[in-house]
């Protein structure tokens, strides 16, 4: 055996053992924080996109408006 198949051979067998014990909480804790996470992560979802559509068109229309407010002013770039 090369010492790099001894290492990945030793370093398996620390992960079998450490994997075996490794806590796991039981069936109804992650059954109900599977069910509150799913719930939450919906209304979060879509409230965060919400906003960012809000937002995003609202600056949008503002940056639109003061490019018109230039133009009709006769300054910059659109100006006559």
């Amino acid at each position: 055996m090369t010492p790099d198949h001894e290492r990945t051979s030793q370093l398996e067998e620390i992960d079998a053992v450490l994997r075996a014990a490794r806590p796991v909480p039981g069936a109804a804790f992650r059954g109900d924080l599977r069910r509150r996470l799913l719930a939450q992560g919906e209304e979060a979802t879509a409230s965060r996109r919400l906003h960012l559509l809000v937002t995003a068109y609202a600056s949008t229309g503002t940056a639109l408006l003061v490019v018109a407010a230039i133009g009709v002013a006769g300054v910059g770039p659109f100006g006559a």
